[in-house]
């Protein structure tokens, strides 16, 4: 047998934790080169698309490379930590170091060269499902159609072979330090229960409730100025808390006869004290990654939901014409008659209603004054409900939509009362929230009657809404394109071209997020898998023994399952109230409540944890009871 061939049986006789780097890798490759298609693409190559995109895209290719150096390093690293006994016991038979780190590195090498060509094969598979998907989700009008992408191929390759060649001679490098005697004993050296100081987990404690404390406190711009801090006080709080209150707590839990004795309990706490030192940094690293692939993504969500769902709230008709002070009655009539000749033009059904705002000059401005009837004419419209106002009633109207008035503006309207030609004043009784009326401010409802009395107004503007029927959101967006070509777009709100503009520009920005956030996060797993499997064998031969003292199957499977459980979970709940966290903070910044796109997010992931959990058990339970049972 050649050096070449006992180093590629050495891959084949340790498929099972090569095949998680394998994999990983293999995933990793994917994503590059999905990217790599979207660069080279023609469409973008062409200048036909923004130029925001393809730099954006190129952008999100640097950051999975670079995470990818880093991600490939750490799982090499806890597979050859595994390795130490066979690497000890092959220098004992005559193996120089020098052919040691020859054998990694070819290793290395040879998953590297496979990971690399079945990434890019895979990616050729799915690549005209992601293209179309990219399509809809980058909202662009050219068709993203599939092509052979040469120079994604050869870009793929070289970095990824690059990188895996970088990462061999580093590990290599690194392995000649070791000495036989530690390589012989690595899985028989103890390293000891570990010690949690009592100061630090207070610290820990600490750190991380002021953390959260101010970001959930913190308001406005305040958030921003805050956030720097935050970060580095709850990420030195999260190292803490696995390295030292973990094991304080767990410390406790051994100490107390009622837990610790209680059926399966021993064998679960003695485990998890002894492996507390290597998982802590695992857990650390996984929380703190999930963390950013959840704040990342949410954030992103977050940030388009804001932008929509506020402008539809603000903007709820279809098309809405207001006429500027300048505007005389012929050129209202034309703008009129262009939106809907071109409205028939696209065969659009809508409703329409027409009122004249009129705004009255106070000390620090104007404000609008309207009746009832405009303003029912408009709610009817929308559908919303109507009011009914008594001649000595005036309401107060505020939008809690929008977000460029100060409550107290609002309070300041309540104690101005609205003044008559007759010299009478009616005092405001009442306030309402509403956004039927197109007024950026607070504003006045009287009754009819009332109305003819107030003074003439100094401003007079006309508004003209159409409410197109469900179902028509293509020909609106066609329609609102081609009617601001025609008159002034201040004067005219089009919502559907407005949101098609708006996800336009922020596809690109969620599609790049999602793609980051989802690498993020299945390397977050990966470590995981690695975590837990590099301790099989000494798991393997602790449960047998433990089984020979009478451990049944139903209780080596409780075991498992709640070892398994807190491998899983622990970092992941840590990295979920992180991001629940951040996200609050998010919405304390917009003064927008992300409640539903906070809950959608961080429920995604934790689901496909779950769905992760379930897997890996099922596998890890298998490869434990074959070597009892």
């Amino acid at each position: 047998m050649t050096f070449r061939q006992f180093a590629v049986n050495n891959v084949i006789r340790n498929k099972r934790l090569y095949v998680a780097y394998f994999l990983s890798s293999l995933f990793t490759v994917m994503i590059f080169f999905t990217f790599a298609i979207f660069a080279f693409h023609p469409t973008f190559m062409d200048g036909s698309v923004r130029g925001e995109v393809l730099y954006g895209m190129a952008i999100a290719g640097g950051i999975i490379y670079v995470f990818s150096f880093f991600f490939v390093l750490y799982s090499m690293s806890s597979f050859l930590q595994s390795r130490k006994r066979e690497f000890g016991l092959l220098m004992m038979h005559g193996m120089t170091t020098r052919q040691i780190r020859l054998m990694i590195f070819m290793e290395n090498m040879l998953i590297g060269f496979f990971a690399t060509l079945g990434g890019i094969l895979l990616g050729l598979v799915f690549a005209k499902a992601i293209l179309l998907l990219a399509e809809n989700v980058l909202v662009i009008d050219e068709t993203l159609h599939f092509y052979f992408p040469l120079l994604a191929i050869i870009l793929t390759f070289v970095s990824f072979i690059v990188l895996f060649l970088l990462i061999s001679l580093f590990v290599s490098f690194i392995l000649r330090t070791r000495r036989l005697v530690d390589l012989i004993k690595a899985d028989k050296q103890s390293k000891g229960e570990p010690k949690a100081s009592v100061v630090l987990t207070v610290i820990a404690v600490i750190l991380l409730a002021s953390g959260y404390m101010t970001a959930l406190y913190v308001k406005g711009m305040q958030v921003v100025m805050a956030m720097l801090p935050v970060i580095i006080v709850v990420t030195i709080g999260t190292y803490l808390l696995f390295t030292q209150l973990s094991v304080y707590v767990i410390r406790r839990l051994k100490g107390s006869k009622g837990i610790f004795w209680r059926k399966t309990n021993m064998v679960l706490f003695s485990d998890l004290s002894f492996r507390m030192k290597d998982n802590a940094r695992s857990f650390f690293m996984v929380a703190i990654i999930s963390t950013v692939a959840f704040s990342a993504i949410g954030s992103l969500y977050g940030a388009q939901s804001y932008l929509t769902r506020g402008m539809t709230e603000a903007n709820p008709f279809s098309f809405l014409y207001t006429s500027s002070p300048e505007n005389d009655e012929d050129a209202i009539r034309e703008d009129v008659q262009v939106i809907e000749e071109t409205m028939d033009k696209y065969d659009i059904d809508a409703d329409s209603s027409i009122i004249d705002m009129t705004y009255f000059s106070r000390d620090d401005g104007e404000v609008l004054i309207t009746n009832e009837s405009q303003y029912n004419l408009f709610a009817h419209l929308l559908g919303e409900k109507t009011v009914q106002i008594e001649d000595n009633e005036a309401v107060v109207v505020s939008d809690s939509s929008r977000v460029l008035e100060p409550d107290s503006e609002t309070d300041r309207l309540m104690d101005d009362p609205v003044e008559l030609t007759d010299g009478t004043a009616i005092q405001p009784d009442r306030m309402m929230e509403s956004s039927v009326l197109p007024e950026m401010y607070s504003y006045y409802i009287i009754s009819d009657a009332m109305y003819e009395q107030l003074p003439q107004p100094d401003t007079v503007e006309t508004s003209v809404a159409w409410m197109a029927d469900k179902g028509q959101e293509d020909a609106l967006i066609q329609a609102g394109e081609a009617i601001f070509d025609q008159i002034d777009s201040y004067n005219l709100v089009a919502i559907d071209f407005s949101l098609y503009q708006i996800n336009k520009v922020y596809g690109p920005i969620l599609f790049i997020g999602l793609f980051i956030g989802i690498v993020f996060f299945v390397s977050a797993g990966s470590f995981l898998y690695f975590r837990l499997y590099t301790d099989l064998d000494d798991d393997k031969e602790k449960f047998r023994t433990i089984a020979k003292m009478g451990l049944t199957d139903k209780e080596l499977k409780k075991v498992i399952n709640r070892q398994t459980a807190l491998l899983f979970f622990a970092p992941i709940v840590v990295a979920l109230i992180h991001g629940a966290v951040a996200l609050t903070a998010l919405s304390h910044l917009f003064d927008f409540s992300l409640v539903n796109e906070s809950a959608l997010v961080l429920g995604a992931f934790a689901f496909i944890q779950i769905i992760y959990f379930v897997v890996v058990r099922y596998f890890y339970t298998k490869q434990i009871r074959r070597a009892i049972f």
